[in-house]
């Protein structure tokens, strides 16, 4: 059994924004910051014997308040990396409806095997990235306490295979920033044992909605 504590980065300007971010390497913004030391405040009486990161920087900073104080060097993974969104990256919704009407219908309908041009993962493609980063740590860490500093559709796939949802469609779950999602790894099962604890933000500002849209307002 390999327990997992896996955490979103904490907030980014462009989160606020609702861009896409994908794998653009965007840093944390004040609140942000803020949100990383309140988390590294909240798990500081828990114990964590292995830190695993994405290599981007908002994972990168989120994380330091966990492994500075812990003296761990933190093991960093682009696999953990968010999923690429290909021609969209850096875009605003606005700005997406107005240059790539078609790019966004066909992105709404949030098909599995769906991927965006220039470089975009398919649902299909990012969740096997997803599952192999996570097999990479639960081979290498068996029997240990995991934290992963990550992303949000990271986190989406996770709860998609732990519940055994489908690919397809808009993601059913909420996912804030530096939340604390608590998952067990038995055997070859993944289980949820608490999910988007964000007791630790009370009084910072509210957050940017994670809901996505499902349909096309034209459909």
């Amino acid at each position: 059994m390999t327990e997992l504590i896996v955490i979103r980065h904490g907030e980014t300007d462009w989160n606020r924004q609702h861009r896409f971010q994908g794998q653009i390497d965007v840093p944390l913004n004040d609140v942000g910051l803020a949100q990383a030391d309140r988390l590294g405040q909240r798990l500081a009486g828990e114990a964590i014997d292995v830190l695993v990161c994405s290599d981007l920087q908002r994972a990168r900073r989120t994380a330091a308040p966990l492994h500075l104080p812990r003296g761990l060097v933190p093991v960093i993974d682009p696999l953990w990396r968010e999923q690429s969104f290909g021609v969209l990256e850096g875009l605003d919704v606005p700005t997406i409806r107005s240059r790539h009407p078609d790019l966004w219908n066909q992105w709404v309908r949030h098909e599995a095997d769906y991927a965006l041009p220039q470089g975009g993962e398919s649902n299909t493609a990012f969740q096997a990235r997803v599952l192999q980063a996570l097999q990479a740590v639960v081979a290498a860490h068996a029997g240990r306490r995991v934290a992963v500093v990550t992303h949000g559709g990271v986190l989406d796939m996770l709860w998609r295979t732990a519940q055994g949802l489908p690919l397809r469609g808009p993601r059913e779950c909420e996912i804030p920033n530096t939340g604390i999602n608590r998952l067990r790894w038995t055997g070859s099962q993944l289980q949820i044992l608490r999910w988007a604890e964000a007791d630790h933000l009370a009084g910072l500002p509210a957050q940017p909605s994670t809901a996505q849209v499902s349909v096309p307002d034209e459909a």
